[in-house]
């Protein structure tokens, strides 16, 4: 890669080191970079190279997804030695990064999750299998309770699009309404 993936991976590392809206400010900038192209045959998905990735597919398949609800999505690139988010994703002009995990065992949501921590204070769940909703709250909540500074948990489960936010978690009926949102 060119001397523009090293400006991105800077650009990615800086993330690391700003909160707040300078934050988001930096987010948008990245999103906004000129090596981002629409990929070719999708709407909505934008490319700075890394097709090849071994990844990739399910960063697709997720953007896809997000794209399905309203999101235009920035698939990053993967810099060697740091560690970045895998998507961004804008919807009425609010840029934010997620790391995407792909779950498809039954029971290895939680340590996807904790894989992530230190990624990005958002991540996309995207279940490629049935997965218990009793577990999943409380794998949810755990990870909560690791980081602190996770923000949300953006789930796919099919077409359906569950948003868990780290107030939610803090709620005592927390199992009751997440099993709720997830079995409808």
């Amino acid at each position: 890669m060119g001397e523009n993936s090293n400006d991105i991976a800077q650009e990615l590392a800086l993330l690391h080191t700003l909160d707040g809206g300078d934050y988001s400010r930096q987010v948008e900038h990245i999103a906004r970079r000129s090596e981002f192209y629409p990929l070719k045959g999708e709407e909505g998905i934008f490319v700075c190279g890394g097709e090849s990735d071994a990844d990739f597919n399910n960063l697709l398949n997720a953007a896809r997804k997000a794209f399905s609800h309203g999101f235009c999505a920035y698939i990053l690139p993967n810099p060697k030695g740091v560690r970045t988010p895998d998507l961004i994703l804008e919807r009425r002009g609010l840029y934010k990064v997620y790391d995407v995990k792909t779950i498809q065992g039954k029971s290895s949501a939680i340590n996807r999750m904790r894989e992530s921590i230190g990624q990005s204070n958002r991540i996309i769940l995207n279940l490629a299998t049935d997965y218990n909703g009793r577990l999943l709250a409380s794998d949810i909540k755990a990870y909560f309770e690791m980081n602190t500074n996770a923000s949300e948990v953006m789930i796919f489960k099919g077409n359906k699009l569950l948003l868990v936010q780290r107030g939610l978690v803090k709620n005592g009926m927390f199992n009751r309404i997440f099993r709720k949102m997830y079995e409808k």
